[in-house]
């Protein structure tokens, strides 16, 4: 039956708002975004032909309050509604409430959405279906006392996942049996609080898998397809890193295999719409089911580069009540994708996620053969309220290793200043020997990427810090070296600050040549300053000509050195007292976010390392530890309370003459 579709509700935002919108514009649909106070100024607003606020910046008043979307809708006179990924994608109630509301939902029906919310149901549904799944349990009988028999009967290792919900919450790997009473209640007590269900199932765990998954496309009028198979194997914390597609794992008759069996998955659920059926793979390509998202995925990109298909065009055309463009011996897979997903996250420090301002966005450019997909501007605030990606950088080649060669150099071309990011370790693991020979698994960073080389330094080389210094005492006007016509030579002292450490330098200039001196460290380093402007710089230092990318306000300047990202803050004039002083004994909030437990009472006596309170932030949650042994004074009152970056949470008073630990 066919559905008339004129204006489309954007239900999100970021990089999939706006690149759901460039292919409903492109089919001829008008468009509508929603967006919260914090993301008045963002590029899918202004991509939209118009934009309705939703409400504050935290998701539950904004992209998660259903009644507003659809009040949106319904003021806005569209017809259906997206929901991207995220957010209400995956909530059956939602799409419920849309079709109630006489809006197309662009998705599968809402039974087929609770269903396949459930790993404990989707999971009974998929061995009466015949799909291959992992010994385990996911009965409804959820005692502690059973699920303690039932995993001592499956064996150890096992994984103890949360029913509902997905993004690594509510999961343990449980290696052994005095570890299992722990874990359960870690999980439940986790599950509960991040969806409102504590419910778990108990599988056999796979020790390092891949991790694959089909795409599967299903019509109204009972045609089920798979486009192919993409391999999500390298993750951390459960979160994908790189997708690629094919999978080089993946022959001829293992893809069929999968194929059909991701179509009877999606079959047994009467699925109409686009989904994704995961597996994970031994190394003897034995398969099994994980869990079917039924929604559009992220990495979707890797599978249209080689598909030639536009997956969103799909999903409206049979949203729009269209049978399937092609049939399963139509689809053809031409050359490989590999997709990198930039996020705001600091590899050097353990993937601590980060909040700030964009100062500098340059993209690389897009041709043929690499992709973007991104909600990026200048002065975008990148915030604790949403999720770290920033945008994805995807390339097309007519094998691995010329997709792999392309996407590095796309990435390393990406310029963003103000916010660590992923970037560098991105290209490096993409360059490795790992990556390039297949020994992938989603144990490769522990494996493969856990190490200096890789994950970056978090203290800039001694070049930088120079480059750094002369970019302070250059004035800010675009100037080729050429027109710095002074002869004299120029002495200048200046102290700089980089990670809280400060480097005082001796620097020497005449006309384009700097020498640069730290007498601490007894270190030297003379270049020349080739070109300047206002982001970028060429030096030639021992005979090499380099580029490093910055933006620089007044005292403060970042820089990508192509090594890695870096904050200098100049503090020749700030008096120079003992950092420790007034903060060492405070407990300060990492980024932007919420207090969500506290763990001791104002007064009360804490052992150095003890955890005070726990925040979370961009969908994480972290503890904040006292940095010396003392007695807590707490600078807020309660749970839920909002914080700012650096905001004093407590403060321990020492009870020993020792300093606090740094």
């Amino acid at each position: 039956m066919k559905t008339t579709i004129h204006k489309i509700l954007i239900a999100n935002r970021g990089e999939i708002a706006c690149r759901i919108i460039r292919t409903a514009h492109a089919q001829g649909y008008y468009t509508v975004a929603v967006y919260s106070e914090a993301d008045r100024d963002a590029r899918h607003v202004e991509l939209a032909d118009e934009a309705v606020l939703l409400g504050p910046a935290d998701a539950a008043s904004s992209y998660l309050n259903q009644q507003r979307i659809i009040e949106a809708a319904l003021a806005t006179q569209a017809d259906a509604i997206h929901p991207g990924y995220g957010f209400l994608s995956e909530n059956a109630d939602f799409a419920r409430n849309c079709t109630q509301s006489g809006i197309t939902f662009i998705g599968p029906r809402p039974e087929a959405i609770a269903l396949m919310g459930s790993k404990r149901l989707s999971k009974i549904a998929m061995l009466e279906a015949g799909v291959p799944c992992i010994a385990g349990y996911q009965g409804d009988d959820q005692s502690d006392a059973t699920l303690l028999q039932k995993a001592t009967e499956i064996g150890f290792p096992l994984m103890v996942k949360a029913s509902a919900g997905g993004g690594g919450k509510g999961m343990r790997l449980v290696w052994e049996e005095n570890e299992l009473d722990t874990q359960i209640r870690a999980a439940r007590s986790e599950a509960q609080k991040a969806f409102g269900n504590d419910e778990l199932i108990l599988e056999q765990a796979l020790i390092k898998p891949r991790h694959i998954e089909i795409q599967i496309f299903a019509d109204a009028y009972g045609n089920t397809i798979y486009l192919g198979e993409r391999d999500c194997s390298i993750q951390r914390r459960h979160q994908k890193v790189i997708e690629e597609a094919p999978s080089p794992f993946v022959d001829e008759t293992l893809r069929q295999k999968m194929g059909e069996a991701a179509v009877n998955a999606a079959k047994a659920c009467q699925y109409c719409g686009a989904g994704t059926v995961e597996f994970l793979v031994d190394t003897h390509k034995r398969f099994y089911f994980l869990e079917m998202n039924t929604r559009l995925q992220v990495e979707h990109p890797v599978t249209e580069l080689v598909t030639g298909l536009d997956l969103v065009d799909w999903q409206l055309r049979i949203a729009a009540g269209e049978p399937l463009p092609l049939t399963q011996q139509e689809v053809t897979i031409k050359g490989h994708a590999i997709e990198a997903r930039l996020y705001a996250e600091d590899p050097r420090q353990q993937f601590f996620p980060q909040t700030g301002h964009v100062w500098h966005w340059q993209p690389p450019r897009e041709a043929n053969d690499v992709r973007v997909d991104h909600a990026m501007q200048v002065h975008s605030a990148i915030s604790a309220h949403y999720d770290p990606m920033l945008a994805k950088v995807i390339a097309w080649g007519d094998n691995r290793a010329s997709a792999a060669r392309k996407l590095t150099r796309a990435i390393t071309d990406t310029q963003l200043l103000g916010v660590n990011t992923n970037k560098h370790f991105l290209a490096r693991i993409l360059m490795s020997t790992g990556f390039l020979n297949d020994a992938v698994t989603t144990h490769f960073i522990e494996q493969h990427a856990n190490t200096s080389a890789i994950l970056g330094s978090a203290d800039p080389s001694f070049l930088c810090k120079a480059v750094a210094a002369a970019l302070f005492i250059c004035s800010s006007h675009i100037s080729r070296a050429e027109h710095w016509q002074a002869a004299i030579v120029q002495q200048f002292p200046i102290t700089l600050s980089c990670n809280e450490k400060r480097s005082a330098l001796m620097i020497t200039q005449q006309q384009n040549v700097f020498s640069v001196t730290d007498a601490t460290c007894q270190q030297h380093i003379e270049f020349y300053m080739v070109t300047r402007n206002p982001n970028g710089c060429d030096v030639h230092v021992n005979g090499v000509r380099q580029r490093m990318c910055f933006w620089r306000n007044n005292d403060m300047l970042f820089i990508d050195d192509g090594q890695g990202h870096y904050q200098f803050n100049n503090v020749t004039h700030h008096q120079n007292v003992h950092h420790n002083t007034v903060q060492a004994t405070d407990i300060r909030a990492v980024m932007d976010g919420a207090i969500v437990a506290l763990l001791c009472n104002e007064g009360c006596l804490v052992e150095s390392g003890q955890t005070v309170a726990i925040m979370e932030a961009m969908k994480m949650e972290h503890p904040l530890k006292a940095q010396c042994t003392g007695t807590v004074s707490l600078h807020v009152s309660q749970i839920g309370e909002q914080v700012k970056t650096k905001q004093v949470i407590a403060t321990i008073t020492p009870t020993r003459e020792d300093e606090p630990r740094e």
